[in-house]
């Protein structure tokens, strides 16, 4: 039977991560990877999560299953992080929470509940997205279909067109938006388009399902979250995935979460039944370890606030190497705008060259990114964003 199976191409991400890593030029630059560097060029453990883990280490008396819903500390401290810790919607009866194995499985138990509830659903997602998003919430059965987003002749987002797009959807239909941070652009909507797109919501009956990713490395914890809390304290219902990768540092250890907001908690509850079941057909239980640490670090005091001031000294760094970068095109490259990188949020950006530059990036300059120009922006150090300048610019050149 397996025999006639047909051997697929490799995904671009992790074909660039094995390029990456065969190729021996000193000079090489990873942008590909959406994992957050330090200077050194290493994604480190948080000082804060070390701390805890060994809290959680110490304390632990059992490994034993959790149940499907996953670990209860977790789930109520992932609520009040998205919601805010004066938010009443963060202790609603309306609300439930199933821990999921990082942000991927929430984004699938959305879907899958979606599909539950309307299987004739169709999701919009922006131009762009992030790629992964197609086969997880399509690969239940889902259709999808695309919505105006990224501007390239600004580096910001084409609100106007997204906005006419949105207006012409029919009622349920389902938007998928990033709560900050977009990936793949870096282009987040402003306070007052947050608002404008609330109202169209209201008017047309649609549905968002919010994936915050990066809660916490664009503007803050809070700022990061303002259009979402918008969002929710208006409408009836919405879906929010929630990762614990980034921003707590636990790639591996596939921490994340899916909160549902129903329009009563009669409805909150059934919901709730039907994510432990699929749940519990998708993969039975989560994983507990990384969810422990998180429940440790926001349930305390003073782990929380250690934790908020690393990651504060994370954003300041991306920040830093945004301008540093700008600063570094403008002079390498003075008949190209890419001023738009600074103005951006969170880890990437697209340079907006084309593939056969970027493919010249890589083989000439050991420069790797991926196909569309998306580049990581804490991929770069200060040290060596001066020959990552310089190689964006022979490209363009030659």
């Amino acid at each position: 039977m397996l025999e006639h199976l047909d051997r697929l191409p490799p995904d671009p991400i992790l074909g660039l991560m094995a390029a990456y890593r065969t190729d021996d030029d000193a000079r090489k630059i990873d942008l590909g990877v959406g994992v957050y560097r330090d200077d050194q060029g290493s994604t480190p453990i948080m000082r804060a999560v070390r701390a805890a883990e060994l809290a959680v280490l110490e304390r632990q008396t059992t490994k034993t299953y959790v149940a499907p819903a996953g670990n209860p500390a977790f789930n109520d401290a992932m609520r009040r992080l998205a919601f805010g810790a004066h938010s009443a919607l963060g202790e609603s009866d309306r609300v439930c929470a199933v821990q999921a194995p990082g942000g991927c499985g929430a984004l699938r138990l959305g879907a899958e509940l979606i599909r539950a509830a309307v299987p004739d659903a169709t999701v919009y997602v922006s131009t762009p997205t992030w790629a992964n998003h197609v086969p997880l919430l399509s690969g239940c059965g889902l259709k999808l279909e695309r919505y105006p987003y990224y501007d390239p002749t600004t580096g910001g987002v084409a609100f106007e067109a997204m906005m006419r797009a949105l207006e012409k959807l029919p009622p349920r239909s389902v938007i998928l938006l990033h709560a900050s941070c977009h990936n793949p652009t870096g282009a987040d909507l402003e306070a007052a388009q947050w608002g404008e797109l609330l109202g169209l919501m209201q008017r047309r009956a649609l549905l968002p399902f919010i994936d915050m990713a990066y809660q916490g490395l664009g503007d803050g914890i809070d700022a990061d979250a303002e259009g979402l809390r918008l969002l929710c304290a208006a409408l009836p219902e919405a879906l929010i995935a929630v990762s614990c990768s980034k921003n707590f540092g636990l790639y591996r250890e596939r921490v994340g979460c899916l909160i549902a907001l129903n329009q009563n908690a009669a409805a909150a509850g059934a919901t709730l039944t039907q994510l432990t079941c699929i749940a519990r057909g998708l993969y039975s239980m989560p994983p507990d370890h990384g969810a422990a640490i998180v429940a440790e670090i926001l349930g305390s005091d003073t782990q929380h606030a250690a934790w908020r001031s690393e990651l504060d000294e994370m954003r300041a760094r991306i920040a830093r190497l945004r301008v540093a970068a700008t600063r570094a095109l403008a002079e390498a490259c003075p008949d190209e705008d890419f001023s738009h990188i600074q103005r951006q949020r969170g880890m990437f950006s697209y340079l907006g060259i084309s593939p056969q530059i970027v493919q010249r990036l890589r083989e000439r300059h050991h420069v790797y990114m991926t196909e569309d120009s998306r580049v990581n922006i804490a991929g770069l150090r200060l040290q060596n964003i001066p020959y990552f300048a310089a190689a964006v610019a022979a490209a363009l050149r030659q």
